[in-house]
């Protein structure tokens, strides 16, 4: 049986740059965007044309570069919003407009100071006006996440209706848990009018650390696009990881989803996007922290190195890293430091590892990690002669 797509909308140039302090320059950003190509990408969110000549300047060349991916702009539910992402992404092989409004009770009485009938007209007026310029257009319905169910339907029959091709269902402030986020997309699915001409899209924050697991729940519940950014990066908390939602799908094949993400290239894409962005990836971060596949305790060694998958789900190499990480501390056992050993080369033998152990956890109890160049030390400092070894 053939597994259904999942799209994968990257807005690391959008919403990712978001992130205080993480401005990228032009080049900057156009070194990224086709790296996001390469990766298999299906749309690039370029950035908000309208909020300042360099965003402009960056979707326009943008547009122009990438060769494979959708190419999207982001504007408010306002016409000259619209016009300018029109004019930015007019190079673009396949060009989408993004714009929107919020939906929920606190966006309407407090931003807006509007009415719902008001707003479902904006919405309207917006996707109709963006359909003028380009086929392709994503409606957001801002704080959907904590928009009431049946006016969120409401919202979204009347801009499918106006030709939205994509029903952006954002969780703006985190605050779904997975169960809710998923029964308001199944809500959707069942209850919106003409819902088979659009594709529902998970666009989720991580302020509560629920992020990838709500857009995990929304694609089970008939999403078919993830909104994610490289790194999880984006404000406050950051939004839904693109490592970790496609590594699950891919890691669980019983949900009959997959994406075209060459998974291959993810942790090399993450260090890319680190080192451009100044934003160090924390070092237990899922699928491409530098712990991600390192193991230092003594049980957890023994069983990697008689079996990669009594502690591994996932193959380091497919995810671009080139093998598991054996670290040796004070927690490791006689298993580590022969494995160690023996690829800097030194073949000990039962009753030699047993007194080099000793001389390593003396060692180890006084530093936190035993480097390769320590282990010739901490031989010679125990009763066996490297000579011996040679």
């Amino acid at each position: 049986m053939s597994k259904d797509k999942v799209q994968i909308f990257d807005t690391t140039l959008r919403d990712g740059e978001q992130v205080p302090g993480c401005k990228l320059d032009a080049e900057q950003k156009l070194v990224i965007a086709e790296r996001l190509d390469h990766l298999g990408v299906d749309i690039i969110e370029a950035g908000f044309p309208i909020s300042s000549p360099g965003d402009f300047k960056s979707v326009t060349e943008i547009s122009e570069l990438v060769k494979n991916a959708t190419v999207c702009g982001l504007t408010r539910a306002v016409k000259k919003d619209i016009e300018v992402a029109a004019e930015a992404l007019k190079a673009a092989k396949k060009p989408r407009i993004h714009t929107g409004i919020g939906t929920s009770d606190s966006h309407i009485k407090f931003k807006f100071n509007s009415t719902r009938d008001a707003i479902i007209e904006r919405a309207v007026s917006a996707v109709a006006y963006a359909k003028t310029f380009v086929e392709d257009v994503e409606f957001y319905a801002e704080d959907a996440g904590r928009t009431d169910n049946e006016f969120l339907a409401r919202v979204c029959e009347a801009v499918v209706k106006a030709g939205a091709t994509v029903l952006n269902i954002p969780d703006t402030t985190g605050y779904c848990l997975p169960e809710e986020y998923g029964a308001k997309m199944k809500y959707l699915k069942e209850n919106v009018n003409g819902i088979h001409k659009a594709t529902l899209s998970c666009h989720c924050h991580n302020d509560l650390g629920l992020a990838t697991a709500n857009s995990i729940a929304g694609v089970i519940n008939g999403a078919r696009q993830i909104e994610c950014t490289i790194n999880g990066i984006g404000e406050r908390a950051g939004n839904t990881s693109l490592e970790e939602v496609v590594m699950i799908l891919r890691q669980h094949p019983d949900l009959n989803l997959d994406t075209n993400i060459n998974s291959k290239l993810l942790y090399d894409t993450s260090q890319m996007v680190s080192r451009k962005m100044g934003m160090i990836v924390q070092p237990n971060k899922a699928i491409v922290g530098a712990n991600a596949f390192a193991h230092s305790s003594g049980i957890h060694q023994d069983g990697v190195i008689k079996n990669r998958e009594t502690y591994e789900i996932i193959d380091p190499a497919d995810v671009g890293v080139n093998e598991s990480s054996i670290v040796l501390t004070a927690r490791s056992g006689r298993a580590a430091l022969a494995y160690r050993a023996k690829i800097v080369g030194y073949e000990l033998t039962k009753l030699q590892l047993d007194e080099v152990y000793e001389e390593f956890l003396r060692f180890a109890d006084e530093h936190k990690e035993i480097s390769d160049d320590d282990i010739p030390k901490i031989i010679e400092a125990s009763r066996i002669t490297i000579e011996s070894l040679s």
